[in-house]
């Protein structure tokens, strides 16, 4: 019987982890198959280390914990898991409870039928109108421009076969969406519909602008269309700008100087300056990116293994 390992980021989960033990022990004991769960603690600065070690002296059968030294992204600490695990199925899950540990025997039957990635789909999506908004958007826009056609984008309970989770833990990027490095690499991924709770302890970690550095990092990682959308609008707007010189050049020429039209030029030469600061501020984003992958620094540093050999 295949074993199943549950990679769980925490950061600041103090107030969720007790529930968190409770609800995940017992879907997956009732599974009835070997499984592990290895919780990775990024840096928590509240009491979720120590709570996280009374968990494991209390099920040392199967709780791993791996330490970061300090925060590392909720990314990496998936990537520090699937470098450590012993299962043929790899799952995540984020640790506040909005999607339900009971909701894993349904994605394991996904896989038993030859998907070796399985996503989810967060259905009558408990958050506030903004947030389910701004999703929607971000997950068109992202697929418009990556291909992948991955429907929700934002859930992190998913499914990945060993071989998957494998190429993950190796790859040598040093930033990693999950959910699209997957898609990109699986062979037979499908997506299946799952609940979705408010969160009830602590709040979000994600704030506005590590919500758009996070899209940054997806739509840089895996797509060159906005550099190649900026090359063929400047393009555009270069030959307008000629077509648009040639007209005023024969407009004086035939109705002499003129005030008139002065307010237009300005509104040309403010989105002018828009697009051009736009455009830069993209290609900073690739460049910024490339320039951390050069520096070649760790992703992640690890403190301390628990149940994992270094203890």
């Amino acid at each position: 019987m295949q074993k199943i390992s549950l990679v769980i980021p925490v950061y600041n989960e103090e107030q969720s982890l007790p529930a968190l033990f409770e609800r995940t022990l017992a879907a997956m004991d009732k599974l009835k198959r070997p499984y592990e769960i290895i919780f990775v603690n990024d840096g928590s600065r509240d009491g979720s280390m120590d709570l996280l070690r009374v968990q494991y002296d209390k099920r040392p059968d199967v709780v791993r914990i791996i330490d970061f030294n300090g925060n590392f992204g909720q990314h990496m600490a998936i990537v520090a898991g699937f470098a450590k695990v012993s299962g043929d199925v790899v799952i995540t899950m984020d640790a506040d409870l909005q999607n339900p540990p009971e909701e894993i025997a349904r994605m394991a039957a996904e896989f038993e039928k030859g998907h070796d990635v399985v996503g989810t789909i967060r259905e009558n999506r408990d958050d506030s109108f903004y947030r389910k908004f701004c999703s929607k958007i971000v997950n068109i826009i992202t697929n418009k421009i990556t291909g992948l056609n991955i429907h929700d984008y934002g859930c992190m309970l998913r499914l990945y076969s060993r071989n998957i989770a494998d190429i993950i833990a190796h790859s040598e990027e040093g930033t990693t969406f999950i959910p699209a490095f997957a898609q990109k690499f699986a062979s037979n991924p499908t997506e299946i519909i799952i609940s979705h709770s408010r969160r009830e302890k602590g709040v979000s970690k994600y704030s506005f602008f590590r919500l758009v550095s996070l899209n940054f990092d997806l739509m840089t990682n895996f797509s060159l269309v906005p550099l190649q959308f900026i090359t063929i609008s400047g393009l555009i707007i270069s030959l307008l700008s000629v077509l648009f010189a040639v007209f005023l050049f024969v407009r004086r020429l035939i109705i002499g100087p003129e005030a008139e039209g002065l307010f237009t030029l300005f509104a040309i030469s403010f989105f002018l300056t828009g697009f051009l600061i736009s455009s830069i501020g993209i290609v900073g984003e690739y460049i910024g990116r490339i320039s951390k992958e050069v520096r070649k620094r760790p992703k992640y540093v690890i403190k301390k293994e628990y149940g994992l050999g270094d203890e």
